[in-house]
């Protein structure tokens, strides 16, 4: 009776440790760049051995990266118990993607994604580290549509087009999201302060209602 105490004490130790490594990497990379912080650096910082920080990301990348993939993975969670309905695809993932944001803590998560998007766009490295991932949650996100809502099949391409738009109309908001509080800090208040996290939302839902006039356009004058 007393090992679910125990349990649970490993387990918000093993969350607060992670935090502290996401927190502790973002701060490190932006203030001395990503090739100017070592792994044995980071974890000198955190006071942890590389053996603990193995256990939970993979590489500088991979914890650098973490408030883009913990969004991306509360996704697939949500799309998994989500109710299809009648709406189309695009619009039960766009859902499912609202209902994750809801889901990262306001300020930090907003604030760690921040971060995390103005260290990407100088690092090369990142940029294939999400490359990756992104690819990995498309495939789990197609499994998910086919294994429950029956969609997809042999040579139907429409499912991976409809989650290659979700993720474009994302990818989209999110830039005007960060281009804003750029501008904000140019504007003379502090750098590195984030748009709340329902403007991002807000942006996502302005990106997906964009997408059938955008498939509409054509180049006659």
């Amino acid at each position: 009776m007393t090992a679910a105490p125990n349990s649970s004490l490993r387990e918000r130790k093993k969350r607060r440790t992670r935090q502290a490594l996401i927190d502790t990497a973002l701060e490190l990379f932006t203030r001395r760049g990503f090739g100017g912080v070592t792994l044995d650096e980071l974890c000198e910082e955190v006071e942890v051995s590389k053996r603990t920080f193995f256990r939970t990301f993979t590489s500088k990348e991979d914890v650098a990266m973490a408030p883009d993939q913990d969004l991306w993975r509360a996704f697939l969670e949500e799309l998994e118990t989500a109710d299809p309905g009648v709406l189309p695809v695009v619009e039960l993932g766009r859902d499912a993607l609202l209902a994750a944001l809801e889901r990262m803590d306001d300020e930090g998560w907003a604030r760690r994604m921040l971060l995390s998007r103005r260290l990407a766009e100088r690092t090369p490295s990142m940029g294939a580290h999400g490359l990756q991932f992104c690819e990995a949650t498309t495939q789990e996100a197609l499994e998910i549509l086919h294994r429950r809502f029956g969609l997809g099949g042999s040579g139907d391409l429409r499912p991976r087009l409809a989650v290659d738009m979700l993720i474009a109309a994302f990818r989209g908001a999110l830039a005007s999201w960060v281009a804003q509080a750029d501008e904000a800090g140019e504007a003379g208040q502090i750098r590195g302060e984030p748009m709340p996290r329902h403007d991002l939302a807000a942006r996502l839902r302005e990106a997906v209602a964009a997408l059938p006039g955008s498939l509409a356009l054509t180049t006659s004058r």
